[in-house]
C-alpha cells in the first residue's frame, strides 16, 4: 500500500512539474529566429477563436443583435466576415513570437529576452489549463494560457 502511495505521489508531482518543464522550452522557442520550434507549441485556431469571442462581446455593445434585413444586421454580418479574415491574417506564428517577445522586453528590459526572468506568476487554471503572466499585475502585464492537449501543453490564448 506504501508503495501506491509513493506512485501516487511522484505521479502528482510529474504532472505538477510538467508545464513548468514547457515554460522552459517556450523560453528557448521565442528566442529563435525561426517558428518551427514555436508552431509545435502554440495553437493559432484556439487564439484566433479567443480573439474573436472578445472582439464579438465588443460588438455586441456597439451593434445590439438585429433582424439580418436591417441595416445594423447587415452591418453587423460585415464586420463579422471581414474580423476573421483579418483575425487569420494578423494572429500568425511570428505574431505570437514578436508578442512574447515584446512582453518579456517590456517587463524586464533585457534584450535578447529572458522569459523566465520575466515571469510574475504561473500556475494552475484548472487540471488542464496554466496561465502565465509575464510583467506586473497593474503594470499591463500579458497572460499566456496554456492548454494540454492530449501529451503537450500548447498555447490557446494570449492577452496583452
Amino acid at each position: 500500500m506504501r508503495l501506491f502511495g509513493y506512485l501516487l505521489l511522484f505521479m502528482l508531482l510529474g504532472y505538477g512539474i510538467w508545464p513548468y518543464f514547457t515554460v522552459f522550452r517556450l523560453d528557448e522557442a521565442i528566442n529563435q529566429e525561426g517558428t518551427a520550434h514555436l508552431a509545435t507549441m502554440v495553437d493559432l485556431t484556439a487564439i484566433r477563436a479567443n480573439y474573436k469571442a472578445r472582439v464579438n462581446a465588443g460588438i455586441d455593445g456597439v451593434f445590439p443583435d438585429s433582424s439580418p434585413d436591417s441595416v445594423m444586421g447587415w452591418i453587423r454580418q460585415n464586420v463579422d466576415r471581414l474580423g476573421d479574415s483579418a483575425l487569420d491574417q494578423a494572429i500568425t506564428l511570428p505574431w505570437v513570437r514578436d508578442t512574447l517577445r515584446e512582453s518579456v522586453t517590456k517587463a524586464t528590459g533585457q534584450s535578447p529576452p529572458y522569459l523566465l526572468a520575466a515571469i510574475d506568476f504561473a500556475f494552475f487554471e484548472s487540471f488542464n489549463q496554466f496561465v502565465i503572466r509575464i510583467g506586473e499585475l497593474g503594470h499591463g502585464p500579458t497572460h499566456v494560457r496554456l492548454q494540454r492537449q492530449g501529451t503537450d501543453w500548447m498555447i490557446t490564448d494570449l492577452i496583452q
